[in-house]
């Protein structure tokens, strides 16, 4: 059974999947915005804009507010925190397996420094 951070990191990748949701992501790095902003530079209709918002925030990278006739949508900084996490774990463990690779093959090809002809 997949804990909450795998399911969080699904949810997380599956909203970052689609570049119209990584654009209004983007848009939230730098505030709050109402959904008529982060409409406003994609080409698609309010309904797609709403439906891709509502995966934003089901994956819980987004969070909104309505006050009066305005929806203000704000970045949650929790899932990047997950994904950045996971990110950092396996590319520590891949650094570690190319070190290590990097010392098989200095051992098996000693790098002759003395030659310059080849």
């Amino acid at each position: 059974m997949p804990t909450a951070e795998a399911q969080q990191l699904d949810r997380t990748f599956h909203a970052l999947a689609d570049s119209s949701r990584r654009a209004m992501v983007a848009r939230l790095t730098r505030g709050p915005a109402s959904v008529s902003e982060l409409a406003e530079p994609l080409v698609m209709s309010m309904p797609s804009v709403l439906q891709h918002l509502d995966v934003l925030q089901r994956s819980g990278l987004v969070r909104s507010e309505k006050v009066g006739r305005v929806r203000t949508c704000r970045l949650e900084p929790g899932p990047m925190r997950t994904v950045e996490d996971w990110i950092a774990e396996h590319r520590s463990v891949w650094e570690h397996r190319l070190d290590r690779l990097g010392d098989v093959l200095d051992d098996a090809f000693p790098n002759d420094q003395g030659d310059s002809s080849t």
